[in-house]
């Protein structure tokens, strides 16, 4: 029971700084379950010494006589058994939904499907590949709205935002290949184009 508890809280821990960092290592692995081992052996070494069993062996003594013995096991079926768990988490799709102003202007996406954005006077056109196949789709909304909500994209023309995963060429000093698409760069993106 100690050691779910204990593993429950590492789990919390484990997610708020994951959340916060967007990675995970090595390093924070082993420093997770040196955390589970801790919190598990004042955990249990707090029942030892309870009325229920009222054990003898000081906090030294439990952890060199038991716990470590324990430890050699426990942490080598915990690792074990967090690695196995991570393969069966199902990779998490970078879905984006694009939103217009009237309520039925809904785009749902996969990131790596969008590949631009082209300015349509009071809308926009959102271009993206489904199936290998190109499609648009008109929103009322406006082009800075969407650089706002979508950091990723890129601004190549006062016109046109880009998803910098489907740049492909130059074709010359003013305009770019996208999948299936070409659009003009301006002088005052160019820049910021090069850099990416």
């Amino acid at each position: 029971m100690i050691a779910f508890l204990a593993y429950g809280l590492i789990a919390v821990v484990q997610k708020a700084i994951f959340e916060k960092i967007q990675r995970w290592s090595v390093g924070l692995e082993v420093s997770t379950l040196l955390f589970f081992y801790i919190i598990h052996t004042i955990g249990t070494f707090a029942l030892y010494k309870s009325p229920i069993i009222n054990g003898g062996y000081t906090f030294i003594e439990w952890n060199t006589e038991i716990m470590l013995r324990a430890a050699i096991v426990n942490l080598t079926i915990l690792a074990i058994a967090r690695s196995y768990l991570i393969k069966l988490i199902p990779a998490k799709e970078d879905t984006l939904i694009i939103k217009g102003d009237n309520k039925l202007d809904i785009l749902k996406i996969k990131k790596a499907e969008l590949i631009c954005v082209s300015n349509a006077q009071n809308y926009v056109e959102i271009f993206y590949t489904q199936s290998n196949t190109l499609h648009s789709k008109l929103l009322r909304t406006s082009l800075k709205n969407l650089k706002a909500d979508f950091n990723f994209l890129l601004q190549v023309h006062r016109s046109h935002l880009i998803n910098p995963s489907h740049f492909k060429s130059w074709k010359d000093s003013n305009t770019i290949y996208l999948t299936e698409i070409e659009l003009p760069v301006s002088k005052t993106f160019n820049k910021e184009l090069l850099s990416a």
